[in-house]
């Protein structure tokens, strides 16, 4: 044999072999394999051609380009919107952070531990859960009901919890607030803030309560502070899972005002959010007054998944403005990509860095999130 492909035939056709070609390829590739098999070629040679080095180790794994609209953005014309995904991805052993089931199930097994709940109204609230009932009011009832302590122990030593591979989302986010992005979250914990402090850096975490500072925030004034739009689990008074919650924030024109041009004025980038933009009270803030939302340019990174779905999700954000992106078929391609792009991102930022002194006021809530925290 020269080595050349041949067609093939009974004696040489491929079967089973491994190699990840579509049948067209698949076949030629092999069958070139078996004549070169057949003349005394290099084994290496066979390797290659089936996708692997001599060592037998797999190639190394393409990753994914970033978008040329998205890497050339500089951090200070971004918002992040920091959903339950990526506290899950940081510390995935706390069951609270994963969903608000999660989170519904987790307050009511401390509620039973504190003995808070009568009987009754433990199984009403149980019930709901397993109904798939309106869980983000399920949670607001909840939390009215109990102590604060719930909210502490479901909690509880969270920056233990928090996985090398998390600390390199974090340390992302972190690099691009420092180089002017502001930063909302709908969740109620204070992951970002307690990595910040092992960093050596202040961070405040806000809630809607306080009128001033979301319009400082707003205006930039603030931008090493965290919006929590829910609240965070360290001010169980600042909780906003109920329309009732944030209208001081709806009837105060001059935050919706602020409020409103981000969304007009920024890029908005929606990291571990599937659902962020059907919750109320983003919706209430950033959705519902601004016009003309599908000429506007924000970006939704997500897994690829299911084919299908992706492709729904893509279409259904189109009318708001938001490209969604994959950043990989894996949950574990999202902190190499997205330090890529916080690389890049940083590079055309490093003229705004922040300093602590744009806090506008002392860091207590910070400390306060520590004091809890252990």
């Amino acid at each position: 044999m020269d080595g050349k492909w041949r067609q093939p035939t009974e004696d040489n056709w491929p079967g089973s072999c491994d190699c990840p070609q579509s049948p067209h390829d698949h076949t030629s590739a092999c069958v070139f394999v078996n004549s070169m098999a057949s003349t005394g070629s290099l084994a290496s040679d066979t390797d290659n051609i089936c996708g692997f080095f001599s060592d037998g180790a797999p190639p190394t794994k393409k990753p994914r380009k970033l978008l040329p609209s998205l890497k050339s953005k500089k951090p200070g014309e971004l918002v992040l919107v920091i959903g339950t995904g990526i506290s899950a991805a940081v510390a995935p052993q706390v069951p609270a952070l994963k969903s608000w089931k999660g989170l519904i199930q987790a307050l009511l097994d401390a509620a039973t531990d504190f003995d808070l709940l009568e009987d009754e109204e433990s199984k009403k609230f149980q019930k709901c859960l397993h109904e798939d009932k309106n869980l983000v009011h399920v949670a607001h009832d909840l939390i009215q009901k109990l102590s604060p302590d719930c909210l502490y122990e479901v909690f509880n030593d969270l920056e233990s919890k928090i996985e090398d591979s998390g600390k390199d989302l974090l340390q992302s986010v972190l690099l691009l607030m420092e180089h002017g992005a502001l930063v909302l979250t709908t969740n109620f914990d204070n992951l970002l803030e307690l990595y910040a402090a092992d960093q050596k850096k202040q961070l405040e975490s806000l809630d809607l309560t306080d009128e001033k500072k979301v319009l400082e925030w707003a205006q930039e004034k603030r931008k090493l502070s965290v919006l929590h739009i829910h609240g965070v689990y360290t001010n169980p008074s600042g909780i906003v899972l109920h329309p009732a919650g944030y209208q001081n924030v709806l009837r105060n024109t001059e935050v919706m005002r602020e409020i409103q041009k981000l969304y007009e004025n920024k890029s908005f980038l929606f990291l571990g959010c599937g659902q962020t933009v059907d919750d109320t009270t983003f919706q209430a803030l950033f959705l519902e007054a601004v016009k003309h939302k599908s000429d506007l340019e924000h970006f939704m990174l997500v897994r690829k998944g299911d084919v299908d779905e992706f492709k729904k999700l893509r279409e259904n954000m189109l009318d708001k403005g938001i490209k969604v992106i994959s950043y990989g078929n894996e949950y574990s391609d999202l902190p190499e990509y997205f330090k890529r792009l916080t690389s890049e991102m940083s590079k055309r930022g490093r003229s705004g860095m922040v300093r602590d002194s744009q806090l506008n006021g002392s860091s207590a809530p910070h400390s306060e999130a520590r004091d809890h925290s252990t």
